[in-house]
């Protein structure tokens, strides 16, 4: 099973270390890429910080980063899932898995990322601020720069159960085609309560992240790795989620799954 997530805007505080080796991330194939990307955002940041503030699309709270982004040839590096944060990170809680479901979350979870493309868990980068939706000089958006990229690359590692948790920003970046999008489920978080007698639905903004970080972090905990959808739905409803398909998939588009909740946090 390959599961996609989305990366935190946030990323954990830079450290002393070892800098960035592009050649030992994962999936090599993107190696090129991921340096232009490189390159192009540090000397982006290098320059006039005000014009690299606007194009990320920072907040004159957030101008730090800019300064952050000029050194990340330098920056220390440390494992992505320690630098990833935030609710979907916090609730999938990669730090106090035990060995094994930490070995499952390696070769399963793989984080997209406007600078890098994509990475795994155990992948070393430095901290970050660059998301898919910038138009970077002067490479240009990159969720169109990354798509051809990923295109490229992906279809080889996602011989599986693919299981899509990105957010729109992300999932553009990369669609699955043909037999893998057959074989490509996503999930969309549904909380259910009662109003003035009668039962109700809506869609969950914020907090579905949470929700979808206690899912994968269930499935890697129990050891479940189900190799198509219907496998998935019976292992998360063992697990105990409300589980619903709404929409089979075709070589066309993916499954999407409902989870029904009724309490968000």
């Amino acid at each position: 099973m390959l599961v996609l997530l989305p990366p935190s805007e946030g990323k954990a505080a830079p450290e002393a270390g070892v800098p960035v080796e592009l050649a030992g991330l994962s999936l090599p194939g993107l190696t090129g890429a991921r340096r232009r990307v490189l390159e192009a955002l540090v000397e982006l940041c290098a320059g006039d910080g005000k014009q690299a503030a606007e194009v990320l699309g920072l907040s004159r709270g957030l101008r730090g980063e800019v300064d952050k982004n000029a050194g990340l040839l330098t920056a220390g590096a440390r494992p992505a899932g320690e630098v990833y944060t935030g609710v979907l990170f916090d609730n999938l809680g990669l730090a106090k898995l035990d060995g094994a479901a930490y070995g499952r979350a390696e070769r399963s979870l793989l984080v997209f990322s406007g600078l890098w493309g994509a990475v795994r868990v155990g992948d070393r980068i430095p901290p970050y601020r660059c998301s898919m939706g910038v138009k970077l000089p002067p490479l240009g958006a990159l969720g169109a720069y990354w798509r051809g990229e990923l295109d490229a690359v992906l279809p080889e590692v996602a011989d599986g159960l693919v299981l899509d948790l990105r957010s729109s920003a992300y999932a553009a970046a990369w669609k699955p085609a043909g037999a893998v999008a057959g074989r490509t489920v996503t999930v969309r978080v549904l909380q259910e309560r009662e109003v003035d007698g009668v039962l109700k639905r809506s869609v969950v903004s914020h907090f579905n992240k949470a929700t979808k970080g206690r899912l994968v972090r269930d499935l890697l905990v129990a050891g479940l790795e189900p190799g198509t959808p219907g496998e998935l739905v019976d292992a998360l409803e063992q697990l105990g989620h409300r589980v619903e398909v709404s929409a089979r998939g075709t070589d066309r588009k993916p499954w999407q799954l409902d989870v029904v909740v009724t309490d968000v946090h």
